[in-house]
């Protein structure tokens, strides 16, 4: 069990790994050996995350999330196949616990009677300013 916070775990065998050829350069190596890791799991069909902890992780996944709500996360950082799951991992429990956060509930706040007096004056000077602009009829 890989755990995300106090409530909220989640079964290895929910993740399914790949090993993919890392891109970029590496010499030989990266011609040869697969050593990047892709990562798969399924966001809206995994038992363990609640509703609201899986919404707000479908907004965070963003374009990793696929169609049908699997959460693809590819590693290739490191140069070892053990580094770059150990690397999607983390990633993955990241998301999962910034997901598990729910956002503060927005406090309606109004503007205080000196804030519109201050507006208000500032708007009143500013017209003032462009007034002094205008040109007066058989002036000058």
């Amino acid at each position: 069990m890989i755990r995300i916070t106090n409530s909220v775990s989640i079964g290895e065998d929910e993740l399914h790994e790949e090993f993919i050829r890392s891109s970029g350069p590496g010499g030989q190596n990266v011609n040869k050996l697969s050593t990047a890791v892709q990562l798969r799991f399924d966001l809206r069909g995994s038992p363990s995350i609640p509703y609201g902890m899986r919404e707000r992780a479908e907004a965070l996944a963003g374009s990793r999330l696929t169609k049908d709500g699997v959460l693809i996360i590819t590693a290739q950082r490191h140069r070892t196949q053990e580094r770059n799951r150990a690397d999607a991992l983390e990633r993955l429990v990241e998301l999962l616990q910034e997901a598990a956060v729910p956002p503060k509930p927005r406090r309606k706040t109004r503007p205080t009677k000196a804030s519109k007096e201050r507006r208000l004056e500032g708007k009143k000077r500013r017209g003032d300013i462009k007034g002094l602009r205008r040109t007066k009829p058989g002036g000058d």
